[in-house]
């Protein structure tokens, strides 16, 4: 297999399941970006806008958009950190509240995603998926 077919394939993949999920998180009005932070805010707690960042591999501009968008929809706020420039990004009680549906709106599309994909599969591919991203990092 060429290194092209490779990337090709997981672009083409990555396109198709960040699709899917768009279209599970319409109804909350909600895009998979969002998701991902809320997500992120949800397990890890409160984090700084560049934690979220970099634990997200997304830049700034991106990311900054991202939250402001969240604090329009009240879903997350911004909390001043020690240094003026460092802001820390926490979920608003209605995010809290809100969280649930959305968790399992996208549960569903995950579920949905791999039903024709055998289990045996989908543990190998994380196993690659895994080892593959500790040695990016």
């Amino acid at each position: 297999m060429t290194n092209h077919a490779l990337f090709h394939t997981l672009h083409q993949l990555s396109r198709q399941l960040t699709n899917s999920l768009n279209e599970a998180l319409k109804p909350f009005g909600l895009y998979s970006a969002q998701w991902s932070v809320l997500f992120v805010l949800h397990t890890k707690g409160s984090l700084t806008q560049k934690e979220l960042s970099e634990y997200l591999f997304v830049e700034a501009p991106p990311m900054t958009r991202t939250i402001q968008r969240l604090v329009k929809q009240g879903f997350v706020r911004q909390i001043p950190g020690k240094d003026k420039r460092e802001k820390y990004i926490q979920l608003t009680e209605e995010a809290l509240k809100e969280f649930p549906k959305w968790e399992h709106a996208v549960s569903d599309c995950n579920n949905d995603l791999l039903k024709k994909f055998p289990e045996d599969s989908q543990k190998e591919l994380l196993k690659l998926q895994s080892v593959w991203l500790k040695q990016l990092l």
